[in-house]
C-alpha cells in the first residue's frame, strides 16, 4: 500500500486528520495512530487492505493479555482500528464481530450495543442509510455547496445526518419529530459523553436538514440535554519558549508558524487558504477573507517576513503560470465569483501563497488544479518542532495564535484591538487571555513560602 518512508509518513499523518475529524481530541490523536500503527506492524508482509476480522481479533486479544496495557487502552486500540478501516481506507469489515465498542449494561438490556449508535454504527448499515437516502443527501449537499460552505463541513453535516437516520433504524426524516431530535441529542449527551463542540455540531446538521433542505420547521426540542462545556485555558508558550520552538523550524514552515500563525493570529486553516492578492505590501496587512463565521478582517503584516513572503509569491506565481502551461484548469475559486468572474480562476493573484506540491482533482468540480498545501504538514512540523525543542507544554498551530493574543496584551495592545485582530464576535472570547498574561503565576503567596 505505501512504497517509502515518505509514504508511510503521508499515510499516517493524513490518518491523523482523518481520527481528529471522528471528534476525538487532538490531544489524544497520536495515541490512535500509535495502536493503528502498532497493528500495521503486528503482520510483517500482509498489507492493511488484505487483513481480515480474524487478523483484528488476534491483535485485541495480545493487548488484553499484556500487563501494561489496561482496558481503557484496549477499547482506544479497538476504535483506532475500526477508524482505520471504516472512516480512512473506507474498507467494510464486519467489525460488530470483534466488539470495537464496549457494551454498557444500559446497552446490553436494552438489546442495542453492537454499534455506536442505537445498533447501527457499522459501516454495511450507513451504507444502506445512504443508499435509501441517496437522493436527500445528493439534496443536502446541493444546498450546502449553493451556500459556499467548505468541502469539510459537507462531509461533516452529511456524515451527522446519516448518523441521525441511522439512529432511528434509517427512518425518514419527514417521519421524526422534535421528540426525536431531543431523544438523539441526550443520547449524545448522556450516553455517548461527547462533547459540546460535538453535540453542537450535530445540532447544526440536523436543524440544516430540516430548514434549509426539507424547507420545514422542525419543532420545539430546546430542552434537550446539553453536553458540559469546560473551561480550559488556552495553552500559552513565553516569548523565550516561541523563539526556542522557532529555531527548530525553517523555510516555508517557519515562516507559516513565526509569520503567520504568530505574527498575525490566524487560524491554521486561514494561514494555508491566504492568496496572494490578500498580502497587502502597500498597508502593511494581510486580508483575512472568509475566516470565522465567513468575515472579513484585516490583521498585521510582520515587517521580519516582508521579503520572505514576497520571494514566497514570486515562486507561487512562477509555478502557477507554469501549470496553466502544463493544462492546469487554474486555481480553485468560489462556483458563485467563478460564474461571474470565469477567468479569476486562471489569473495568478488568485493562486495560494502556499501552493501544494502536486496538481490534484477537486473533488467537486473534478477540475485539474493545485490547491493549497495540506494543513497536516504544517501540524506535524510544529509537533516535531516542540519535541525537539524539549517543551514541557503541548504545543499546536493553534497554541501560537493564543501567544499571538497573549503577547499583545502584556505589550500593553488595546484589548478591543486584539478582538479586532482576532476576529472574534464577542469580546469575551478575547477576555480568556487576561487570565493567562505573565505577572507571572498566581497573584498571591503559597502558605509554603509564608
Amino acid at each position: 500500500m505505501v512504497k517509502n518512508s515518505g509514504d508511510v509518513n503521508r499515510f499516517w499523518s493524513r490518518y491523523r486528520d482523518t481520527v481528529i475529524e471522528c471528534n476525538i481530541p487532538e490531544s489524544q490523536a497520536d495515541e490512535y495512530v500509535k495502536w493503528s500503527e502498532n497493528f500495521a506492524r503486528s503482520i510483517k508482509g500482509k498489507p492493511l487492505r488484505k487483513r481480515t476480522i480474524d487478523d483484528i481479533k488476534n491483535f485485541i486479544s495480545q493487548l488484553k493479555v499484556q500487563r501494561n496495557i489496561n482496558e481503557n487502552q484496549v477499547n482506544q486500540a479497538r476504535k483506532a482500528i475500526y477508524i482505520l478501516y471504516y472512516k480512512h481506507l473506507k474498507i467494510a469489515l464486519e467489525f460488530s464481530k470483534i466488539e470495537l465498542k464496549d457494551r454498557s449494561e444500559k446497552e446490553q438490556k436494552s438489546g442495542a450495543a453492537d454499534n455506536e449508535y442505537s445498533g447501527h454504527n457499522d459501516f454495511t448499515f450507513k451504507k444502506e442509510v445512504e443508499k435509501t437516502h441517496h437522493n436527500l443527501i445528493e439534496q443536502i449537499k446541493k444546498e450546502i455547496r449553493y451556500r459556499h460552505y467548505s468541502i469539510r463541513t459537507e462531509y461533516t453535516y452529511v456524515d451527522w445526518i446519516v448518523r441521525y437516520l441511522s439512529f432511528f433504524n434509517g427512518a425518514g426524516p419527514e417521519k421524526l419529530n422534535a421528540g426525536d431530535i431531543r431523544k438523539y441529542l441526550d443520547y449524545l449527551a448522556t450516553e455517548r459523553n461527547v462533547s459540546a463542540s460535538t453535540q453542537n455540531l450535530a445540532l447544526n446538521a440536523i436543524v440544516f436538514l430540516y430548514t434549509q433542505v426539507l424547507k420545514q420547521e422542525p419543532g420545539d426540542f430546546s430542552d434537550f440535554v446539553r453536553a458540559k462545556r469546560p473551561k480550559k485555558l488556552p495553552v500559552v508558550l513565553t516569548k523565550d519558549e516561541v523563539d526556542l520552538l522557532f529555531e527548530h523550524l525553517d523555510g516555508d514552515m517557519l515562516l507559516m508558524a513565526d509569520g503567520i500563525l504568530y505574527g498575525a493570529g490566524l487560524r491554521i486553516m486561514e494561514c494555508v487558504r491566504l492568496r496572494i492578492k490578500d498580502i497587502d505590501f502597500a498597508q502593511n496587512c494581510i486580508v483575512v477573507r472568509n475566516g470565522k463565521g465567513n468575515k472579513d478582517r484585516l490583521t498585521m503584516l510582520p515587517k521580519k517576513y516582508r521579503e520572505q513572503l514576497k520571494e514566497k509569491i514570486e515562486y507561487s506565481k512562477k509555478l502557477f503560470i507554469e501549470d496553466l502551461q502544463n493544462g492546469s484548469d487554474g486555481v480553485y475559486i468560489w462556483p458563485g465569483y467563478e460564474n461571474k468572474n470565469p477567468g479569476a480562476k486562471k489569473d495568478w493573484i488568485w493562486q495560494y501563497v502556499f501552493p501544494a506540491s502536486n496538481l490534484s482533482v477537486d473533488p467537486r468540480s473534478k477540475s485539474y488544479q493545485r490547491h493549497h498545501i495540506d494543513e497536516s504538514t504544517l501540524r506535524k512540523a510544529i509537533k516535531s518542532a516542540a519535541r525537539a525543542a524539549d517543551l514541557s507544554k503541548e504545543v499546536t498551530p493553534h497554541t501560537l495564535r493564543h501567544c499571538f493574543a497573549t503577547h499583545l496584551l502584556e505589550n500593553g495592545a488595546d484589548i478591543r484591538t486584539v478582538q479586532e485582530l482576532l476576529g472574534h464576535a464577542d469580546l469575551e472570547t478575547t477576555t480568556i487571555y487576561t487570565h493567562v498574561l505573565n505577572r507571572p503565576g498566581v497573584p498571591v503567596l503559597s502558605p509554603a513560602d509564608f
